[in-house]
């Protein structure tokens, strides 16, 4: 099903010295050449998906070295290079003095039908980070993500192409990427920086990113999320829990915290005091493991895997792989079992409350107030959540055992006082409207007051620690105002500031 549009292979056999490039065009599966190696007082190397040749009895000699340098682009701080208007990548490696001693010299293709498998994920709008092994095909199927976005839904793409792995080297892009737009990066220490110059310069609706594999790239991504931007990349690492762990990395997936829970609160877990949990929303919405080329692994949802594999759940992974026929097969996962729900944390809008212990007309008005509609059960086993008083929770009466006994969530009330009803309402029902649209009115006004004190001589304002959604509508304010902005900081104590375009700084 994958049709090869070029892979350019007699550019690069035109680089290497003619005693291993003639051996080397006499192997019968020369179209399925991987990369040739280089490597000073050793014979020279062909490797094939599935066997290493050895192209030349001779041993490679500074002079073959010298040959092939000649012949390509020059080496960035990364010591790779490439060979104009086309994707192949050649590797250098040097001894102590900077003298290069060996060369990898890989073959780049560009591959229509790569993304067949998660197209529908790509076009969704949502922001794709895709893992996996070194040579498994992350940067091909970038490649074509880049040119299907670019050039069937007609969006605005911007490539930031650090190693020219994606676009090609050279000046002018390789047409694989089709209409998207490519920018190189000086060095790879400024990728996050550039990262950024595309946002503010170019008003991109989607960036594509290679190789995301430091604290400040995952920053810079989540800033660019945050503006609204989708955002499709690869980082370092073959899993999701791979990337979990990667204290660098680990915010692109929303970073990782411990916390000690109180005496009460892990009993009623049931779990050690210490616990881990996720810090904020992922960068990333949806997370690809590419297990072959034509299979991967999809986590849907990030958010919700993460929380899973924190609590010691399997996530609900989405297998997808091409058939014989080239057509896309899916394997969903098993819907979960009813999960234990956290104190207050209950999903969804309506919930089926069991009173016990707690003052019904008092909860009903404050309830009324905060222009919520309560489902309140008389019967424990109609319930999806048991609320009870800290006092009632103690002595453990026989309504709070059954309620244990049959694992349903329960929310212990400090006391029936307004105030602990409310924010008990807020924790069960964190989006309510009335709260939803002060923050937002608060947010809004700060942004706008501190434009206008930009606007009035100060070099830059920051505002209060917000939400990833809120943050991302103060960043709008600041590029409606012809004025910059940027998030800093870790959450729970992420802001924005905003700055006049010249006072980076």
């Amino acid at each position: 099903m994958q049709k090869v549009i070029t892979d350019d292979l007699d550019a690069l056999l035109d680089i290497l010295p003619p005693h291993i490039r003639q051996p080397l065009c006499q192997q019968e599966d020369l179209h399925d050449l991987l990369e040739v190696v280089l490597d000073l007082g050793r014979p020279p190397e062909a490797r094939f998906p599935q066997r290493e040749v050895t192209l030349a009895p001779q041993e490679v000699s500074e002079a073959d070295i010298d040959y092939v340098v000649s012949r390509i682009g020059s080496f960035g701080d990364d010591n790779r290079a490439g060979i104009e208007r086309t994707l192949h990548r050649i590797s250098a490696i040097r001894n102590r003095k900077g003298r290069i001693v060996g060369l990898t010299c890989r073959v780049g293709r560009a591959v229509f039908g790569t993304i067949k498998v998660i197209e529908d994920l790509v076009e969704s709008g949502k922001s794709v980070m895709l893992l996996g092994r070194p040579g498994v095909g992350k940067t091909t199927m970038l490649r074509e993500v880049a040119r299907v976005l670019a050039d069937d839904l007609k969006k605005r793409v911007i490539i930031v192409d650090t190693s020219n792995e994606i676009a090609g080297d050279g000046d002018i892009p390789h047409p694989a990427i089709g209409h998207a737009r490519r920018m190189q990066v000086p060095t790879p220490t400024l990728q996050h920086a550039v990262m950024i110059e595309a946002v503010e310069n170019h008003m991109p609706e989607v960036i594509v990113i290679d190789e995301i594999g430091t604290e400040l790239e995952a920053q810079a991504a989540r800033t660019i999320a945050e503006r609204g931007v989708q955002l499709v990349g690869t980082a370092h690492g073959n899993t999701l829990e791979n990337l979990m762990m990667n204290p660098t990395l680990a915010d692109l997936v929303g970073g990782i915290q411990s916390v000690t829970l109180g005496d009460e609160e892990a009993r009623r877990r049931g779990t050690q005091k210490s616990i881990l949990e996720r810090v904020s929303p992922p960068t990333f919405d949806i997370v690809v493991e590419i297990q072959e080329r034509d299979r991967v692994a999809i986590h849907p949802d990030v958010a919700e895997a993460v929380d899973a594999i924190l609590r010691g759940h399997p996530p609900a992974t989405e297998i997808r792989w091409l058939d014989e026929k080239g057509e896309v097969r899916v394997e969903k996962p098993a819907a979960p079992a009813k999960k234990a729900k956290e104190e207050g944390l209950v999903q969804g809008d309506k919930h089926r409350l069991y009173l016990f212990g707690v003052n019904r007309s008092r909860l009903e008005q404050t309830a009324r107030e905060m222009s919520l509609s309560l489902d309140i059960v008389d019967n424990l086993k109609e319930a999806d959540l048991f609320i009870t008083s800290k006092n009632y929770y103690r002595r453990k009466p026989q309504k709070v055992r059954d309620a244990e006994a049959m694992n349903l969530p329960i929310y212990v009330l400090k006391s029936n006082t307004p105030p602990q009803i409310r924010q008990m309402l807020h924790n069960i029902y964190p989006m309510v409207a009335t709260e939803r649209r002060s923050s937002f009115e608060h947010a809004l006004a700060e942004a706008e007051a501190a434009v206008e004190r930009v606007r009035g001589g100060e070099e830059s304002v920051e505002l209060s620690p917000q939400s990833a959604y809120i943050r991302r509508l103060q960043h709008l304010i600041a590029e409606r105002n012809a004025l910059s902005s940027q998030s800093t900081g870790k959450d729970p104590n992420r802001r924005v500031r905003i700055y006049k375009p010249e006072a980076k700084a």
